[in-house]
This record gives C-alpha cells, sequence and structure tokens, in this order.
C-alpha cells in the first residue's frame, strides 16, 4: 500500500470511529435532540445489512479479515469467501466433505485460512488453505474416540491451539507453530480437573479466545458452575475461575468470551434451548479473568457469540438467536438493538463487523 493509500485508510478509520463513538454516546433515555440532529444521527447510527449467501446452511464459524474480506464456515462441510463486502460469495469447500460440521474457521488474510471440524473421534478434523480455498490440505484428524473439538484460535499466523472436551478429566490442547499446518497434543499437567459434566460449547467458536502472543481463555458449562481458565503461556498452564453465569445443566454455562486486552474482557452465555430464561447471561473481568463480575443490565436471552468493537474502549457487541445487543460501559449493561438472528460476532481494525448463523445469515454492520 502506497503512503497515500495509507493515509486514507487511517483517517477513514479515524473519522468511522469518531462517528459511532459520538453515536453510541447517547444514553439510551436521554433527551431527543433537535429534528435535523436526530435525522443525522440516525443516518449515521451502525446497523446490520444481510448478505445473500446462496445458501441455507449455519454459520457459526466466522472470520472476517477486513470490510472486504471475509471467511464464513459451517454445516454440511461448507466454507464460503468474500473479497468483495459480502456482494458475492466464492464456495471454497474442501471437497468430500460434506459430512463435516465445520464450527470455526480463523483466516489469516484472502488466502490463508484454517478451518475446525467438531464431533467424536474422527468427526473432529483440521484443515488448512494456502491458495483462497482452492485445495486443502487434512492436518490434524482426532483418532480418540474420547475427544471432541469444540474450537480454535491463533495467536499471530504460526502459533494457535484447539480444545477438546475433556478427556481423563482435563481438556485436551492442540498446539501448533507452523500456522496449522501440523498440530501436537499439549501434556496435560497444568490443567486443572474439569467439573464432573464440564464441557466446552462448539456454539460460535468463541469458547477459545487469545489476545497477544500468549495469553488464552477457555469457556466452560455444563457443571455446577460455569468456568473461565486462563493460561499465560499458550496452554502449558491454567488458572481457573467461577464466572456468575448460570449453569448447573448440560445446556448452560459461558458459550463465548471477547478479550480487548490482556485485562478487560466480557463472557457471555445463558441457556441455548428455545424459550428457557437466561438471566445473568453476561459477565465482565477487569484483571484477565481471575475474577468476574455480573453485568448489572445483562442480554435479555441467551447470547452465543461476542465482540468488541475496533478502536472504541469500552463498547462490544453479543448476538444470539433473538437478537443483537450493545454495551457501552465495557459489558456492564447491555441493550437490545436489533432482533435479528445470529450465532457469532466479529470485528477487524477497519470496522469491518460481521455477524453470522442459520439460514445462510450472514450480515455486515453498516453507517
Amino acid at each position: 500500500m502506497t503512503s497515500k493509500g495509507k493515509t486514507r485508510r487511517m483517517v477513514s478509520v479515524g473519522l468511522c470511529a469518531a462517528a459511532v463513538s459520538a453515536v453510541l454516546a447517547v444514553p439510551a433515555q436521554a433527551a431527543r435532540p433537535a429534528a435535523e440532529a436526530d435525522t443525522r444521527a440516525a443516518a449515521a447510527t451502525p446497523a446490520w445489512k444481510l448478505k445473500e449467501t446462496g445458501t441455507d446452511v449455519r454459520f457459526r464459524g466466522l472470520a472476517p479479515v477486513s470490510r472486504k474480506v471475509a471467511w464464513v464456515a459451517g454445516s454440511k462441510g461448507t466454507v464460503l469467501r468474500t473479497g468483495d463486502g459480502g456482494r458475492t460469495w466464492l464456495n471454497v469447500s474442501p471437497p468430500g466433505a460434506g459430512e463435516l460440521e465445520f464450527r470455526d474457521v480463523e483466516a489469516f488474510d484472502a488466502r490463508r485460512a484454517v478451518v475446525l471440524a467438531i464431533g467424536e473421534g474422527e468427526a473432529s478434523r483440521v484443515l488448512r488453505t494456502d491458495d483462497g480455498g482452492k485445495t486443502w490440505t487434512e492436518s490434524f484428524r482426532n483418532t480418540d474416540p474420547r475427544a471432541f473439538y469444540d474450537c480454535v484460535t491463533f495467536f499471530d499466523h504460526r502459533h494457535g491451539l484447539a480444545m477438546s472436551d475433556p478427556v481423563d478429566g482435563k481438556y485436551r490442547i492442540l498446539s501448533t507453530g507452523d500456522g496449522g499446518r501440523s498440530w501436537k497434543v499439549l501434556p496435560s499437567d497444568g490443567m486443572p480437573a474439569a467439573l464432573p459434566g464440564e464441557a466446552g460449547f462448539a456454539a460460535s467458536g468463541q469458547c477459545l479466545v487469545s489476545s497477544g502472543p500468549k495469553d488464552v481463555w477457555l469457556a466452560t458449562g455444563g457443571g455446577a458452575t460455569a468456568r473461565v481458565l486462563h493460561s499465560a503461556d499458550r496452554g502449558l498452564n491454567w488458572s481457573v475461575a467461577e464466572s456468575t453465569v448460570p449453569a448447573g445443566d448440560p445446556a448452560r454455562g459461558v458459550f463465548a468470551l471477547a478479550f480487548r486486552d490482556r485485562e478487560q474482557g466480557i463472557a457471555v452465555g445463558g441457556d441455548y434451548r428455545s424459550g428457557e430464561a437466561s438471566p445473568r447471561a453476561a459477565a465482565v473481568t477487569a484483571d484477565g479473568g481471575r475474577s468476574w463480575r455480573q453485568a448489572a443490565t445483562p442480554p435479555p436471552a441467551y447470547r452465543s457469540g461476542v465482540a468488541w468493537l475496533p478502536h472504541l474502549k469500552s463498547a462490544a457487541l453479543a448476538v444470539g438467536p433473538t437478537g443483537t445487543d450493545l454495551t457501552v460501559d465495557g459489558g456492564r449493561t447491555w441493550r437490545t438493538v436489533d432482533s435479528g438472528s445470529f450465532d457469532t460476532v466479529d470485528c477487524t481494525p477497519d470496522f469491518g463487523c460481521w455477524a453470522s448463523g442459520e439460514k445462510g445469515r450472514v450480515a455486515r454492520l453498516e453507517f
């Protein structure tokens, strides 16, 4: 990119951040401004705009690279990629993958990506592409019938982890140091024991998330309490803390995490069963997950995905089957801003905020 192009992009991102910050700073119950100002605010308010994908599969895996480039992965072994902001989508599904259930995708750019298929035994697999999905290489296939892989995350273009539900009483962690071309199981000596019935949720690709070069967090549910595990050394040693999100049932717990940095994080979840109440469906931490505090005004229902808005210190979005919620105070209070169904959400530094979910739904935040 030329110096002039970089400058234009920086100015564009700066103006976008300023505009969004100004809109979000207006309290929901504030007095209405003058008609002209109200019209300008309405025009600037960000909202989801659906992008036609041409399919009805469910996309729980989402990896935006920018406002123009994004990958989605879902059921029936489906992987799509866009390079024009969602106007058109290229089906880049791995050949013969129709029986696989993709639940997570991590993309480094428009050409390189890693997808995770979930399931018991050999149904759990990792595949990688280096040519935009024209060809895929299977880099891991689980051979342990006791393992069930849920999520994958990367610290950079080389180092990443994937996690499985507990095996022999502890979560199993896979590690890669070559961008997902090869994987190895890490020793479990530094992993705390799992609770009876405890597991991760492969609902949004956000049950395992990282921030910075070494910090990673793992979300749990199903046990007596919903917990968050943290490692500061890329998965070798873990500490554990109880969240305030209710658990005690296989359908309840923390479903997704998002960390703005290695200290400030948000957890969302609840009970994924339709019609079931999900009180206390969000929690926040300011100390890297050592302690969690219940959201004062949580989302009104189960939420499976969460993401920080770029360049804004305290704004984030949470999504679920019944809508999207916004916080502007770091996760302490939430208000519903959209009623559409999504499973996961993620943002890029150039305000490329995307969401995806059931029936082929993919949307980008528009202004």
